[in-house]
């Protein structure tokens, strides 16, 4: 059920006399904590998915990378893959893997927009600066595909479903990069 070695669940289900929901809650935040502290290994292995929407006028082509080429064979390796491919189908204000993937040149120009909306006419600076700081983080958080509510459950991010599937493979996970097309798009 939680994706970790036998001996792991046993020493949860011991640690919380019994209680399966609590020994799955623990071993899912020791996977975490695990995941942060692979965060720094080298990913030059992985896998390229293509998922092609019905009617074959979306599609879109993600490089998902991790540490050996044993993970990036594994199953669940590829499932993850396959639901990020999705979530960026159905994402069409996604353009960035992550905000540090966004130049400070995009920020500034977000900023100098938003500095000209209508409705900030008239208010003090130090308050109008607020406001921007607030709707450009807003708006780049929308743009990032680790920032975005995964599709399948909203209450997780899809960075959250990335952490998860590092702590069941035990592997640093990157999704590299991706690239969406759309019938009649640029």
């Amino acid at each position: 059920k939680t994706g970790a070695g036998m001996m792991d669940c046993k020493g949860a289900l011991k640690e919380c006399d019994g209680d399966m929901e609590k020994a799955s809650e623990l071993l899912r935040q020791k996977g975490l904590a695990a995941a942060g502290k692979r965060a720094d290994k080298a990913t030059k292995e992985g896998i390229i998915e293509t998922y092609i929407h019905t009617g074959g006028k979306l599609g879109v082509m993600v490089e998902l990378n991790c540490e050996t080429d044993f993970v990036a064979k594994r199953s669940e390796f590829s499932e993850l893959a396959k639901m990020v491919a999705m979530q960026i189908a159905a994402s069409p204000t996604v353009e960035f893997v992550s905000m540090e993937d966004i130049s400070d040149e995009v920020k500034e120009k977000e900023r100098a927009l938003e500095m000209g909306s209508e409705d900030l006419k008239g208010k003090p600076e130090e308050i109008k600066a607020k406001m921007v700081d607030g709707r450009v983080g807003k708006l780049l958080k929308s743009k990032c595909l680790l920032e975005q509510p995964y599709i399948k459950d909203p209450n997780q991010s899809v960075e959250d479903l990335v952490k998860g599937t590092i702590s069941i493979l035990g592997e640093n996970i990157k999704i590299a990069r991706f690239s969406r097309m759309e019938l009649g798009g640029n």
